[in-house]
């Protein structure tokens, strides 16, 4: 038989196939809806790699995590050691640790800019209110993912940093020595709560998130993809139904993915590779040390991505007197986030055509919000108590501030059609 008459052979048996799944499950048709068929705008750039990279780093984290867990002993007496089994006598399990380390900071720093792009181009704005309920809801639950993860090291950052933020829900009237009591399951940071943070951290909260990036996926393409120029392409098609200014995402944008991708893979392997713990800003020096009760790290501080808002729970005593004030300060500012598509009021979307009120207004919530992170960092003595402050009345500023300087702001007339 010769080669083309192997290669119409072989793809005949592909088709077979394939026509055998699709009359028992809609294959290509989930296919056509999501990837060859789905109509994206012609005009992205490069804000829109972070979605694809977001999700590239989830399976990253459950792949990795799987590895991980095989040689993992969930006990408050092996979890430390056998975290250092798995770095030195596993083979490869030092580049499985840090990958998954390391992937755990890139997931929030591509979150980070994800969730800045919505606020950028408008992407939070009707009709895609849902849309940004679905991904604060995936920020809430890789936020809860992060820090039982956190634990898992029994390191003593990780033993004193879990001590301080779990006592904080301590701080709620009436029902606080129990709730803290609770997500303990013990008296103290235990045994059993390193078991408990484990079957949480490697099944439950997975299994959530997993879900709410499947319905926030859904709900995109249901309503469509926004774009820089914040105009609704579904609303100028050709004569076969298609809009006008889209393309379809495959091949057009899977491959502008794969490019954006191999910059950021570039970028995650040479630190993986070159500064895991980069300057203690991903792993801790405590936290190479077994967690030790009585011993207190010199300085307690989440890591880097908590640090914003463990900066606004530290500034609310300076002026308020009381923790409980602060605890609420620090759950309010990812509420108030729940409330960003109805807070703003612009009557356009991208800030291409907003006025300079709204330019000025998110480049100062940006810097004030990497200000936060920068505190949380350091001690909590002036002047970081006092930049905690302003930058906490800032943050609460710009979405409680909303309704009414959006609506002033001066805009510029949309264009009837995307803009390349």
């Amino acid at each position: 038989m010769s080669s083309n008459q192997s290669n119409t052979a072989g793809g005949g048996r592909l088709k077979s196939l394939g026509a055998w799944v699709d009359a028992r499950f809609p294959m290509t048709a989930l296919w056509k809806e999501h990837m060859s068929e789905y109509d994206a705008p012609k005009n992205f750039n490069f804000w829109y790699y972070f979605g694809s990279i977001a999700i590239f780093v989830l399976a990253l984290q459950i792949f990795t995590g799987i590895f991980l867990t095989m040689s993992y002993k969930p006990s408050d007496i092996e979890a430390f050691g056998s975290v250092e089994y798995i770095m030195r006598d596993v083979e490869w399990g030092w580049l499985i640790r840090y990958l998954h380390s390391t992937g755990a900071s890139a997931f929030f720093i591509v979150v980070y800019l994800h969730m800045f792009r919505a606020l950028l181009y408008g992407s939070h704005r009707k009709p895609r209110e849902l849309l940004w309920i679905f991904g604060v809801l995936i920020y809430l639950a890789l936020m809860a993912e992060a820090f039982m993860g956190y634990l898992l090291p029994w390191g003593n950052m990780s033993y004193w940093g879990a001590q301080v933020i779990v006592s904080l829900f301590g701080t709620f009237p009436w029902i606080g020595d129990a709730l803290v009591e609770w997500i303990r399951g013990d008296y103290y940071i235990s045994d059993i709560t390193l078991n408990r943070f484990f079957a949480l951290h490697v099944v439950a909260v997975p299994l959530v998130l997993i879900f709410l990036v499947v319905a926030h996926i859904l709900a995109l393409h249901e309503v469509g993809s926004n774009n820089p120029d914040g105009i609704e392409i579904k609303k100028t098609k050709g004569p076969d139904g298609r809009p006008l200014d889209g393309v379809a995402m495959h091949p057009y944008y899977t491959v502008k993915d794969i490019y954006g991708l191999s910059i950021f893979l570039v970028l995650f392997a040479a630190v993986v590779f070159f500064a895991p713990e980069l300057g203690g800003f991903f792993l801790e020096a405590a936290n190479f040390e077994p967690a030790n009760p009585l011993l207190t790290p010199e300085h307690i501080a989440p890591v880097w991505y908590f640090t914003p808002y463990y900066a606004m729970l530290r500034a609310v005593p300076a002026f308020a007197g009381t923790q409980v004030w602060g605890v609420l300060v620090m759950f309010s500012a990812i509420l108030v986030l729940f409330f960003a598509p109805w807070l703003d009021r612009a009557p356009v979307k991208s800030i291409r055509y907003r006025g300079p009120i709204y330019k000025v207004a998110l480049m100062l919530f940006a810097a004030a919000f990497i200000m936060l992170g920068y505190c949380g960092m350091k001690p909590a003595e002036q002047p970081f108590k006092a930049m905690s402050v302003i930058g906490t009345i800032y943050y609460f500023a710009f979405f409680l501030l909303m309704p009414w300087y959006s609506r002033i702001d001066s805009h510029k007339p949309v264009p009837s059609r995307v803009t390349s």
